[in-house]
């Protein structure tokens, strides 16, 4: 299939489903970007006119086919009801937990979808058709990730702070988000992988314990996620410009 026909068919299964609601998006906000050297969680940090978590979730609430967003934040949260957008009638604040993992297994038991998006609180820069095309490929395998291929030359540290070797970037791809799967295949990988111990980065890391091999979905290079006082400026650009 060329990526024309692709585009099309993935354009007519959203079309399909967008006044159903079909979709529910879960944004883990529980982290407190301590890199940032803040005062407050970086999702909290302005950017634009607003804050960066409220430009993720308005970047969610433009798209039809998403019914719900759980925002899961930390137990001692004082951030989240001053928004505005806290009161939206699509959006339900619930309690998150000590790793990422199990913050979105929290939320998982408040979706009521058989498909779930999770997307990064501090990516704020999502673009309709990048959503588009992870939900197209996540219904048609066994669930999809947005991502990056490598681009530059990777090295491998020796603890030491020094060079051990170079890795090879054929195949090397950066995990982005949002990554959309089945709601109860989801919530089964995360359950299975948190009882057996497994580290897990993302919940294509689960999805992969569990045995499944998400898609890939090439994602734009301006998703990105803000770790870095200087990526508030960056994301402020790619918003100006988008």
């Amino acid at each position: 299939m060329s990526a024309t026909d692709l585009r099309v068919t993935t354009n007519a299964l959203i079309n399909a489903v967008a006044d159903l609601g079909i979709y529910t998006a879960i944004v883990p906000a529980a982290g407190i970007g301590s890199r940032m050297a803040a005062d407050r969680p970086k999702q909290y940090l302005t950017l634009a006119d607003s804050t960066v978590l409220e430009q993720t979730l308005t970047r969610l609430l433009k798209h039809p086919a998403i019914g719900a967003i759980i925002v899961a934040t930390a137990e001692h949260d004082t951030w989240f009801e001053q928004l505005p957008l806290a009161q939206h009638p699509r959006i339900q604040q619930v309690l998150g937990g000590a790793e990422r993992a199990d913050t979105v297994l929290n939320a998982l038991a408040h979706v009521n979808t058989d498909w779930v998006l999770v997307h990064d609180a501090a990516r704020p820069c999502l673009h309709s058709a990048d959503l588009d095309a992870v939900m197209g490929a996540g219904r048609q395998a066994q669930g999809a990730i947005l991502a990056s291929q490598v681009r530059d030359t990777m090295k491998r540290g020796d603890g030491q702070g020094a060079i051990a070797n170079s890795v090879s970037r054929d195949e090397l791809w950066h995990a982005l988000t949002p990554q959309c799967f089945a709601t109860d295949t989801l919530r089964q990988a995360l359950s299975g992988a948190l009882a057996a111990g497994i580290t897990i980065t993302d919940e294509a890391s689960a999805m992969e314990w569990a045995g499944f091999n998400p898609k890939l979905v090439a994602g734009r290079a301006d998703n990105i996620k803000i770790t870095r006082p200087e990526d508030l400026a960056l994301a402020s650009f790619f918003l100006e410009k988008s």
